[in-house]
């Protein structure tokens, strides 16, 4: 160091120059890898780095390496002012040594740096300068060399300028200085831990450790001196310079061109062994995710010398930077060979083949920068395919087994390299040969989880997605690109090269002539029946990209005759399966490519026949069966993809319908079944909306290579009549089933609709209306399941056209009436398929039917029914029965109101239609005794009785009306006495029975022809059921809720319920009021308290009324002395009294006094005194009333005393006076007459 010093520091310049003659130190470019706020995102390089300063650019056009810098006179370099442009000439070795001294402080920074935070800035200021006057000294030395520096010429004898000499001999001082610096910092890879760790540290904040300063100092100067050597040789226009005082480390004469080779390999080496820290933490996962450098400095780094390399390969025919690396990457996977010498690379690379792979590929990203530092989607580095040719073929060595996880990498990396470089057909060819032989392989990663297991594409859908996605490789920035070794094996990998090949455009032809033929040759019969299940799927990959990419029919003929060589007997279901889903894959292939799909259908169609026959037939055994399943149902789904993906149906898609329907179909098991006509009512679906869609937008909505409209017409009618023969037969004989399947109905709506679009393309037994002749058999049928229809006409009724269509002249005027009569139907049985043990199933019935019901009150007859009744429903959702309820009340209030004979007439015609035969609805309730079946049953009926009783007692109707009663109110098992009714029946009839009576009543005062037999079967319900539901003695519950006494009570009486009461009153006489001789009737006191209590809830005030069961009151208070009776029968009779008292006011009601006229009369011989003691209760009530009897009862006396021939009888004259003193001046008069007898 004595030698660097020697000199005198006193600076070159006078003590009296200006102190603002010197240029003030601008900041430098140099290597930082502080945060910027996005610039990692958006793939930017630091903004003070070399590239962005552009000085690589300016570097590689020979420009002045920093134009704006040194352009004063004198320059402040390490503290002291230096004259500009002899400044290095003059004190080459004085700079150099203060060169050395910042270098030598920095590190001792380093050394004696503590954590303490109080001294973070400090130390961080002070590393900061130290480093930036070193890169300002080296980026001096390159603008000197680019300005100042003269090539020495030769120089005659004689006197030279001391400065020339200098001068000449600073390219050679040059030379040994770098070369000695180059010593002073030696290799990155032998920098102590401390330091070193600062790659890995990413700092977001503004205060770094001089750890981190010295790093990046060491990564500035490594660069600075390849630039001087390649300025050096710039300048020196091709001429060596020699150093006159070193040799370099090999013994041989010290070069610009030999320093310059050793320390770019030597830094190369050291950034090779930086990527390979990196690497032994890198997991396969993560192989295009984690780059080959920690910080942004080193990949600036890289970019750099990219470019530098590059430009001089072309400028000075140097090796390419692949040479270099090549060289370097040998020796990892190699190692050293004899006699080479070693460039110090560990020989310890966990994984050198993996290793290289991933560096070349990191190495080929960076080389999509451009000299501005911004990433292009073009390659600025040429390909380096010549050594990755030769490492793929080490790979894929089939000496050697190759896990997965490895192969995955590997083509990974390779598929990336085709993104950058272009596909190269060796490569492919290559991994071709590798996977030709390994077809069968799972290519499966276990660490990885399900996502690293080999799976089977379930549908030729996805499968052709599969293949699809193969076919549009992602780019190389792309976050899916990145994330292919978790989301795909290494032959999904491959087939992205292989599509990538066969897509070049440079080429056309060329890519798909060279590769068919190797894969072609691959395959014959006995490699075809090698196939596993997972070989088979990855042939069928290969295929479809194949088709997809290159030539279509060539590939897919190819493939179907490959699978063809597979014996169908001999192959198992799940290949079968396979095998069938490639092939409407291909199908689906063709159809998106406007081809005709007969070819190729017809095959597959006659395969699977023969399977639907082998699966129908009895002598199958069951496990065989249930493998053939297997294939059938992958059909099944296949076909249904093709035919939703078929933009037209006008390729031949019905060839795929062959006579294996007709064999399966029968055969199938329910859920088998299920999946058969799910795929039915997707193809009906499917050509419906083609076929809407067509009639709406014409071709134009199609695609270029669609036939003509004539044509597409003429295609549609064939693939409806496919429809038709394959799969209708069999739905029509499923719909008497009990337990339908759910899709059976969507399947036959299906059809209908489609007989509503192309009547034509029905068969002949439905013709000339198959519109109606379908709906007949699937909803207007009175056998159908409740099941089958809700479900079937709720797809009807939601269909606005055909809503219409039955609304308009060309339907039958039935046509919405037989939809209300299967509603009707519907909701009456909707019990008879609901089970504590099905509630799935009843629930199901319960949702279509609300549905139902609201699509059946949308219908235009019954909307305007309800209209005009003015029963609109106000709620969005009805529950069945309510709209029950609704639909009967609007029926019976608009016919209440109409008044033509015509027009009545007309609307008992259609509701006799609405409900059909009813009582054979209900027939299965009124044998299996349900409970909710007969509750709604009886319920139901007797709505229609109540609100159209009018309307039955039409001569139309009124049959209907005699059933009724015939079969619920009075069936024969009922009137049977030694036969106990059962309770569930009676239960009903207790809770609808007001209903019936109410309903009956109305149609006996207005029928014309049936009133005297409606009149006596009504009486004969209230004897029956009065007698049913009465109690044996009076509790108050059980007669207050007796269902004949709801029936006729009123709130406010109205003459209908007059009527009703009357005939319950005469009922109440003449069965139940009846006293046998002496002998009182049955049960009478709960007799006198039903009649109390109807009377009390009605306010009648018709005398002819009230006094109906006033003879039997009288004959009950006389003759029955039981006090409940006598109690009972006065408040009858009290109450009877008053009501008529009330009527007539002021006036004696000539009702009650005949009825006591004919009391006195019939009693008046046997019960004298009993008569007498009841006219004194009446006499309390009504004196007056009684008091018109007294000419009456006086004749009565005389005529009886006569008869007897004893004279007075004192015992009935003091009887009778008792009397006759309630009476007042009636009965004292008529005292006074008896006195004088």
């Amino acid at each position: 160091m004595d030698d660097d010093f020697g000199q005198s520091l006193t600076p070159p310049v006078s003590p009296f120059m200006p102190e603002d003659v010197c240029e003030p130190a601008a900041r430098p470019p140099c290597f930082t890898c502080a945060y910027e706020p996005g610039r990692e995102d958006a793939h930017m390089l630091p903004s003070d780095g070399y590239v962005s300063r552009g000085v690589l650019k300016r570097l590689l056009l020979k420009l002045d390496p920093s134009p704006t810098d040194f352009e004063v006179d004198t320059v402040d370099i390490f503290g002291f002012p230096w004259v500009t442009e002899t400044a290095l000439v003059e004190y080459t070795k004085l700079l150099f040594g203060l060169f050395r001294q910042k270098v030598f402080r920095l590190e001792t920074l380093v050394q004696s740096s503590s954590h303490d935070f109080s001294q973070a800035s400090g130390l961080h200021y002070e590393a900061e300068e130290l480093r930036q006057q070193c890169v300002l000294f080296l980026t001096y030395i390159k603008v000197f060399i680019h300005r100042f520096l003269e090539v020495p010429l030769p120089v005659d004898e004689g006197f030279v300028h001391p400065y020339c000499e200098l001068e000449a001999q600073l390219p050679s001082a040059l030379v040994e200085e770098l070369f000695g610096i180059t010593l002073l910092i030696g290799r990155l890879k032998d920098l102590p831990a401390n330091v070193q760790s600062a790659l890995t540290i990413h700092h977001q904040g503004r205060l770094f450790p001089p750890s981190w300063h010295l790093l990046h100092l060491h990564l500035d100067i490594h660069w600075c001196v390849l630039e001087i050597l390649h300025l050096l040789g710039q300048k020196m226009m091709g001429q060596v310079v020699y150093a006159h005082q070193f040799v370099d480390l090999t013994g041989e004469t010290l070069t610009n061109v030999s320093l310059f080779e050793d320390h770019l390999n030597n830094l190369l080496c050291d950034l090779i062994i930086v990527a390979m820290n990196k690497y032994s933490k890198v997991r396969p996962t993560e192989t295009l995710t984690s780059n080959h450098y920690y910080c942004a400095c080193t990949k600036e780094l890289w970019i750099i010398l990219i470019h530098l390399l590059e430009h001089r390969s072309k400028t000075q025919h140097t090796q390419s930077f692949w040479g270099y690396v090549n060289a370097l990457l040998q020796v990892v996977l190699k190692g050293v060979l004899p006699g080479d010498r070693d460039p110090g690379l560990p020989a310890n690379c966990k994984d050198p083949l993996g290793f290289t792979w991933w560096l070349i590929t990191h190495l080929a990203q960076l080389g999509m920068y451009n000299r501005n530092g911004t990433l292009q989607n073009e390659k600025q580095l040429e390909d380096n395919w010549s050594f990755v040719l030769e490492l793929l073929k080490s790979s894929c060595d089939m000496k050697v087994a190759v896990p997965e996880e490895q192969m995955r990498m590997l083509v990974h990396c390779c598929l990336s390299l085709n993104l950058m470089w272009g596909s190269n057909v060796s490569a492919v060819n290559t991994l071709w040969e590798y996977y030709s032989k390994n077809l069968n392989g799972l290519f499966s990663v276990p660490w990885l989880g399900v996502s690293g297991l080999g799976s089977i594409s379930p549908t030729p859908l996805t499968l052709l997605e599969q293949a699809k996605s193969c076919c549009s490789p992602e780019p190389m920035t792309s976050a899916s690109h990145a994330q292919l070794y978790r989301s795909a094996n290494s032959f999904l990998i491959f087939l992205r090269m292989l599509a990538l090949h066969l897509s070049q455009e440079s080429a056309p032809g060329a890519p798909w002539r060279q590769i068919k033929g190797r894969i072609y040759s691959k395959f014959h019969a006995r490699r075809m029946a090698e196939l596993s299940e997972s070989g088979l799927h990855n042939f069928l990959l290969l295929f479809l990209v194949l088709a997809r990419c290159g030539d279509l029919e060539d590939a897919a003929g190819r493939a179907c005759d490959l699978l063809s060589l597979l014996v169908p007997r001999s192959v198992p279901p799940t290949l079968c399966a396979l095998q069938w889903r490639g092939q409407l894959a291909l199908l689906l292939l063709f159809g998106g490519h406007g081809l005709d799909l007969a070819p190729l259908a017809s095959k597959l169609s006659s395969a699977f026949t023969d399977a639907a026959r082998e699966f129908y037939l009895k002598t199958t055994e069951p496990a065989r069966r249930t493998a053939l399943w297997h294939p059938l149902s992958t059909y099944l789904e296949g076909t249904a993809e093709l035919w939703q993906t078929s933009a037209t149906l006008c390729q031949s898609e019905e060839s795929l319908l062959g006579e294996g329907f007709g064999l399966l179909l029968p055969a199938c098991r329910t859920a088998e079944l299920n999946t058969a006509l799910s795929f039915l009512q997707t193809a009906l679906t499917q050509l419906r909306r083609v076929r809407q869609r067509f009639n709406q937008l014409g071709s134009s909505d199609f695609p270029s290579w669609a036939p003509p409209p004539s044509v597409v017409k003429e295609r549609h009618l064939v693939v409806a009549v496919a429809l038709w023969t394959h799969f209708f037969p069999f739905l029509r004989g499923l719909r008497l089933s009990q337990t339908p399947p759910p899709q059976l109905a969507d399947a036959a709506a299906g059809f209908t609709l489609l007989a509503l679009d192309m009547p034509s393309s029905a068969p002949q037994d439905l013709q000339p209306h198959p519109l109606q002749a379908i709906i007949q058999c699937f909803g207007w049928d009175e056998m159908l399941c409740p099941l089958l229809v809700t479900r079937y006409l709720n797809h009807l009724l939601q269909n606005g056209e055909l809503v219409g269509w039955m609304g308009s002249g060309s339907a039958s005027s039935s046509a919405q009436a037989l939809c209300v009569r299967a509603w009707f139907r519907c909701v009456l049985q909707q019990h008879l398929h609901k089970s504590s043990d099905n509630s799935r199933a009843g629930k199901v019935l319960d949702e279509q039917l609300a549905e139902l019901t609201r699509l059946v009150l949308r219908l235009p007859e019954i909307d305007s029914l309800l209209q005009r009744a003015s029963l609109q429903s106000t709620a969005s959702k009805l529950e069945p029965k309510p709209a029950l309820a609704l639909f009967i009340k609007s029926v019976g209030r608009v016919y209440s109101t109409l008044q033509l004979l015509a027009e009545r007439s007309s609307l008992v015609c259609k509701a006799l239609e609405y409900v059909g035969d009813v009582l054979k609805f209900i027939k299965p309730y009124l044998l299996n005794r349900s409970s909710d079946g007969l509750q709604l049953t009886y319920w139901t009926l007797g709505c229609v009785v109540k609100h159209w009783s009018p309307l039955l007692a039409t001569t139309k109707a009124q049959s209907l009306l005699l059933r009724i009663v015939d079969v619920l109110l009075l069936p024969h098992s009922l009137l049977q006495q030694d036969k106990a009714s059962p309770t569930q029946v009676l239960s009903a009839l207790r809770d609808t029975l007001p209903l019936y009576l109410q309903g009956l009543s109305v149609a006996a005062s207005v029928s014309q022809t049936q009133g005297v037999y409606l009149r006596q079967q009504l009486r004969n319900v209230i004897a029956q059921y009065m007698s049913r539901f009465l109690p044996a003695t009076p509790t108050t519950g059980a007669v207050a809720n007796h269902p004949v006494l709801l029936a006729g009570c009123e709130a406010t009486p109205t003459p209908r319920g007059a009527v009703l009461r009357r005939t319950i009153l005469q009922v109440l006489r003449d069965n139940f009021l009846q006293f046998k001789g002496h002998a009182p009737p049955h049960r009478l006191a709960a007799v006198l308290s039903f009649l109390l209590e109807l009377l009390r809830r009605n306010n009648d005030t018709d005398p002819d009324l009230l006094t109906i069961t006033l003879p039997p009151a009288l004959r009950c208070l006389m003759l029955v002395n039981e006090p409940q009776v006598k109690r009972l029968s006065a408040d009858c009779l009290q109450l009877i009294v008053e009501r008529c008292l009330s009527a007539v006011r002021d006036q004696p009601c000539e009702q009650i006094i005949t009825v006591l006229r004919t009391f006195v009369e019939e009693n008046e011989a046997l019960y004298e005194l009993q008569v007498y003691s009841v006219l004194e209760t009446v006499a309390i009530l009504s004196p007056s009333t009684v008091s018109s009897l007294i000419p009456v009862l006086s004749l009565s006396l005389r005529n009886t005393e006569q008869k007897r021939g004893l004279g007075r009888n004192i015992s009935l004259r003091n009887a009778y006076k008792s009397l006759l003193g309630l009476l007042g001046e009636a009965g004292q008069a008529e005292l006074v007459s008896l006195e004088e007898d």
